[in-house]
């Protein structure tokens, strides 16, 4: 499935994953391929994918989520630290 990341001001992501774990306002959740469409909001915490073997981690502002069509949109208003590049 396709993952995008996306803050107002650029592009995070881009890219094939396996699997994504995201902080929803009423929990944690995870997407993995062929997931039902769904739309939820976003509170702080970290958002993590598994692309390629490895896993990436993001720490994330509020923001919301769009899983439709096997490709999960991901909208946040920041993220807190942009240690790890992510490509």
């Amino acid at each position: 499935m396709k993952l995008e990341i996306l803050t107002p001001e650029k592009i995070l992501f881009s890219g094939e994953v396996e699997s994504v774990t995201l902080p929803g306002t009423l929990g944690s959740f995870q997407v993995l391929e062929d997931h039902a469409p769904i739309i939820s909001s976003l509170t702080e915490g970290r958002l993590e994918f598994l692309a390629e073997g490895h896993i990436h981690e993001l720490d994330v502002m509020d923001g919301f989520m769009e899983m439709n069509n096997n490709v999960v949109t991901v909208c946040v208003d920041a993220i807190k630290n942009n240690d790890e590049k992510v490509h």
